[in-house]
């Protein structure tokens, strides 16, 4: 079995999740990185997207669980991961990385992540 590597990198968003009232009103930016390693030797021969993970579903599933406002971004992650893996079985693993980006901390700081694989 050769496994082969899918990566989405640097999805944006403006989403609502926050635990703070107004980052549910107000929104925020979010960036989305997600990868995914499964056995696609069969994609690689046939040339055929059905036999693949088809990365524009990925992001629609991204993008769909990103719309669900979450207090923490942990939920977010763990969301977008079952999500992923009740589309496509075949994944060995996922790895989705979830930034806010200028998050309301008082002072200036770039992003602010969470990252869960499973």
């Amino acid at each position: 079995m050769a496994l082969s590597v899918i990566e989405l990198e640097n999805m944006e968003f403006r989403a609502f999740h926050g635990c703070y009232p107004l980052e549910q009103v107000v929104g925020n930016r979010f960036r989305v990185n997600v990868t995914l390693t499964a056995d696609l030797s069969r994609a690689a021969a046939s040339d055929r997207v059905d036999d693949t993970i088809n990365y524009l579903q990925v992001f629609e599933i991204v993008r769909e669980q990103m719309a669900i406002t979450s207090h923490i971004l942990e939920h977010v992650c763990e969301r977008i991961i079952d999500a992923i893996y009740a589309a496509f079985p075949q994944c060995e693993r996922v790895k989705v990385k979830v930034s806010k980006i200028a998050p309301p901390l008082g002072g200036k700081i770039e992003q602010v992540s969470v990252t869960s694989e499973r």
